[in-house]
C-alpha cells in the first residue's frame, strides 16, 4: 500500500496561516514545553556556509533543522531545510527558501511536505509578537521598522497584532526606494491596519520617538546607541543571526533592563549582538546576566511588570526547530481535517 502524503504549496498555507494563529500555536507549545520538558526535542541545528569560495554568489548557509514532538497522544518529526541567499533580492526571490516535512513517528510515514518561506517569515514574527506582548508598554504608538527586507512584512504584522493602538510606523531601509515599496506592499497584504507610514531619511529619525523598534538587518556593526532611543523601548532584532553579523550596539545591550532570547543554546553560536557584547572589553554584559528565555517570559518564570518604568528591553530572536513544528503541525492537521492541499500517493 502507498502512503498519502499532503502537500501544501505557498499559497495554500498563506490562506490558513494568521499571525494570531502562529501566536498561539508558539505559545502552547512554550506552555506544553514548561510543563513536559521531555515532550519536545529539538537538537543543536545544522549549518553548512555555502558558496564560501565564489566570486559569483554571496556567501549565505544551508541548514537542517529537525524537531520531535510529543503533544500527549500522538508523536511528529518536524524537519525544516533551509537556504539562506543573500542574492536572491535580486532575482526577486526571497532571501530564505524553505521546505518543511511532518512525519508520524509512530508509523514513520511522512504525513505532509510543506512550503516552509511563509511559515519561517510568520513564525519569527509570531516570535517577535510574543516577546512584544509580554515586554512593550501596553499604550505603544510608535513604531520603526529598520531593515524592510521579506522578514519585516511579518514583523509589523504580529507587532500591531499584539499592539493594535499603534498609529504611527517610521521605516528606514539602506535604499529609500525599498522602504517606499515596503509602505505600498504592507497596505496592501494588510488593510486591516490604518497606520500612518513615514520613510525617514535615517535611522536616527526613525528611532527616536518610537515605542518599539523592529531590526532585520544583516549589519556587522550596532545601528545605533543607547541615547538615541527612547528609556523605555522595547527591541525585536531578528538579524544578526551569526556570530559575525551585529545590529544592536553594546551600549544598548549594556541599558536594558531585560535582555530576553528565543533559544538560549542557540544563541551562544548565532546571536552576534550578544555574542559580541559579551566578549567585548570595554562592555559590561555579559551571557549570565541574560534575563532569561521566551519560555521564561509565557510561564511567568520572568515576570516584567508594564504598569511599573519598565527600562529598556530587548528580544533576541536566532529561531529554533521547535517553533517551525508548533505552526507547520497545527497547518498540517488543519488541512488535513478541511481537505486542503494536495494528497500524493507515494
Amino acid at each position: 500500500l502507498g502512503v498519502v502524503m499532503l502537500i501544501l504549496d505557498i499559497n495554500t498555507v498563506k490562506k490558513q496561516l494568521t499571525m494570531s494563529m502562529a501566536i498561539n500555536a508558539i505559545e502552547d507549545l512554550l506552555k506544553m514545553q514548561g510543563e513536559h520538558p521531555t515532550w519536545i526535542k529539538t537538537p543543536e541545528r545544522l549549518v553548512i556556509p555555502t558558496f564560501k569560495d565564489s566570486d559569483a554568489n554571496t556567501s549565505g548557509s544551508h541548514l537542517s533543522m529537525p524537531s520531535v514532538v510529543f503533544d500527549g497522544n500522538n508523536e511528529y518529526a518536524v524537519v525544516k531545510l533551509v537556504t539562506i541567499c543573500p542574492d536572491n533580492p535580486k532575482r526577486d526571490k526571497p532571501t530564505t527558501m524553505a521546505t518543511i516535512t511532518v512525519s508520524d513517528n509512530a508509523t514513520g510515514e511522512m504525513l505532509a511536505f510543506l512550503d516552509g518561506i511563509y511559515i519561517t517569515q510568520v513564525r519569527t514574527a509570531a516570535l517577535s509578537g510574543i516577546a512584544t506582548k509580554y515586554l512593550a508598554n501596553k499604550d505603544s504608538r510608535v513604531v520603526a521598522v529598520v531593515g524592510t527586507g521579506g522578514m519585516a512584512y511579518e514583523q509589523l504584522n504580529a507587532i500591531l497584532t499584539v499592539r493594535p493602538n499603534i498609529k504611527q510606523v517610521n521605516i528606514w531601509n539602506r535604499t529609500s526606494q525599498i522602504a517606499h515599496k515596503f509602505q505600498e506592499k504592507f497596505r496592501q497584504a494588510y488593510p486591516q491596519w490604518q497606520v500612518d507610514f513615514k520613510v525617514s531619511e535615517n535611522i536616527a529619525e526613525a528611532i527616536k520617538d518610537a515605542d518599539i523598534i523592529n531590526l532585520a538587518t544583516r549589519a556587522t556593526t550596532g545601528l545605533f546607541d543607547a541615547s538615541q532611543i527612547k528609556s523605555d523601548v522595547h527591541i525585536n532584532a531578528v538579524g544578526a543571526y551569526q556570530a559575525t553579523m551585529k545590529e544592536v550596539s553594546n551600549s544598548v545591550i549594556e541599558t536594558c533592563t531585560s535582555v530576553i532570547i528565543d533559544d538560549a543554546e542557540g544563541g551562544l553560536h548565532e546571536a552576534g549582538d550578544l555574542i559580541q557584547a559579551h566578549n567585548a572589553m570595554d562592555c559590561t554584559w555579559t551571557w549570565d546576566m541574560l534575563t532569561g528565555t521566551l519560555s521564561d517570559l509565557v510561564n511567568k518564570k520572568v515576570n516584567i511588570d508594564l504598569n511599573e518604568d519598565k527600562g529598556m528591553t530587548l528580544f533576541k530572536s536566532v529561531g529554533a526547530a521547535s517553533f517551525d513544528a508548533a505552526v507547520a503541525l497545527k497547518i498540517a492537521q488543519k488541512a488535513k481535517t478541511e481537505s486542503l492541499g494536495q494528497f500524493v500517493e507515494l
